[in-house]
């Protein structure tokens, strides 16, 4: 059993972190704020290893960043064993997806640099070092430089750099998404056995995924947030025995019961899932207070060509299928899955509930219709989404019926930062092109209406005979 399930579980009051309407905003140029993070109220208890799960651009990141005092909440208050975080938490340590290596130092040195920089004795620092290494199976490897190692050797590194300076409060974001499925399963299993044995000083680790399996593998508490801006949704314990069986039918259902969640987390209480459109913006000087002027909700990020197989492919099935099952028969994490779906509910061409997804009339006349009959159906769904009514309106009104692109990505930033801007108004160009609702030179980069596209020109006048 996981250490955080043994015994009575921990009141409160001795919570090794606590974060009390925790609410992350970023200002825009025009005095607007993008909120990633709303009123978030959580508790990490000496023992729990917990996994942070949620879609892509929930803002796990910003919240980890948060919690280790890397980055500062716009409000709310974040306690460590009671008190607040002035600026990095000396008690926590990050383990980063990306490695974060320094190249021109030694897996030693590496790992040493915690140390160095808490001003421990050289040979303490040393003994420190070569202890851990030894701990995560890298002897032999400590004067051997990063570019010499695997990806799992140097993630390996990155385990121990964190380790050494015995940290009460592991966080990690993503830290197997970046090696091969191999590598991967391999450091699980040995950073669970090393935790659950009691072999590390930390006292509670907290863990960014994307994997649901992941999350019920390791953790025996998983937090769901929504995104947009991010919200706790769910809080689960995860009560499933050590070592835990991915094929049994208890580890099963509670994959299935978490990817529910996940992929239900917007659901309304008549059970539809809620469209994406212009949504009153909340300011940081009006904290709370709705503004008049309305915001974008963005689109997701679905491609055509995955959303059109994938459809063919539940239909074969009888029209609807089981998410879990269908993302692991495609290799594909939720984090991949979830954008195709939420495309295909907002054209309108399937649902999903409790988990399954389910092909409605429109998707059906989608699945058997051809290229041409597909174009049609996604340009009438398209003109039902606001940033696709604005690039509309623009383009036709213009009298030569072209703006540059640069216009409309202007228009975005004022809704999205620069970066989800870019994405969003990418998106759109490649599902409006598809649909042939306008066109985009690459060149030029500008979106534009050839003359099958603009107005339709008025009848002719019938002649009396």
């Amino acid at each position: 059993m996981a250490q955080g399930a043994i015994g009575k579980a921990p009141q409160k009051s001795d919570s090794l972190v606590r974060l009390l309407g925790v609410t992350k905003m970023y200002k825009q140029p025009d005095n607007y704020d993008i909120r990633v993070l709303d009123d978030i109220n959580l508790d990490i208890q000496p023992g729990e290893f917990i996994a942070l799960l949620g879609p892509s651009g929930s803002g796990k990141s910003t919240l980890l960043r948060i919690i280790t005092g890397l980055a500062e909440p716009s409000y709310g208050t974040v306690l460590y064993r009671g008190r607040p975080i002035e600026g990095a938490n000396p008690h926590a340590a990050m383990v980063f997806q990306s490695f974060a290596l320094y190249p021109w130092l030694t897996v030693q040195q590496n790992v040493e640099l915690g140390l160095v920089a808490k001003g421990v004795d050289v040979e303490v620092r040393k003994q420190r070092a070569i202890e851990l290494i030894d701990l995560i199976g890298l002897n032999g490897y400590e004067d051997a430089f990063p570019k010499e190692l695997s990806g799992g050797m140097r993630q390996r590194v990155g385990f121990a750099r964190a380790l050494a300076v015995d940290p009460e409060l592991l966080c990690m974001d993503e830290p197997f998404s970046a090696l091969d499925f191999l590598t991967a399963e391999n450091l699980r299993s040995e950073l669970l056995d090393l935790w659950l044995e009691s072999r590390i000083p930390t006292r509670a680790i907290l863990m960014v995924t994307h994997g649901i399996e992941e999350a019920v593998y390791m953790a025996d508490r998983i937090i769901v947030l929504s995104k947009n801006p991010a919200r706790v949704v769910a809080d689960l314990p995860n009560l499933l025995p050590f070592p835990r069986n991915r094929k049994s039918p208890e580890f099963v259902q509670m994959v299935d019961q978490v990817y529910k969640i996940v992929t239900g987390w917007d659901d309304e209480e008549d059970g539809q899932k809620a469209v994406p459109e212009a949504q009153p913006a909340v300011s940081g000087a009006d904290h709370g207070e709705p503004n008049e002027r309305p915001r974008l909700k963005p689109i997701p990020y679905g491609h055509i060509s995955m959303l059109s197989g994938l459809l063919e492919l539940v239909q074969d099935r009888g029209g609807h299928d089981d998410l879990y099952r269908l993302g692991a028969e495609l290799f594909l994490e939720v984090d991949d899955l979830l954008p195709v779906t939420e495309t295909a509910e907002l054209f309108n061409l399937a649902e999903v509930s409790e988990g399954d997804l389910f092909i409605t009339k429109l998707g059906q006349s989608f699945v058997e219709g051809d290229v041409n009959d597909r174009k049609s159906l996604i340009r009438d769904q398209l003109l039902d989404i606001p940033i696709f009514r604005i690039i509309q309106r623009v383009l036709t009104t213009k009298a030569n019926h072209a703006m540059n692109k640069e216009f409309f990505s202007d228009i975005l930033e004022e809704h999205f930062s620069v970066a989800e801007a870019e994405r969003q108004l990418i998106t759109a160009i490649n599902w409006g092109r598809f649909a042939d609702l306008f066109h985009y030179d690459t060149d030029t980069e500008q979106l534009y209406l050839d003359e099958d596209q603009t107005e339709e020109k008025p009848a002719p006048v019938q002649q009396e005979s």
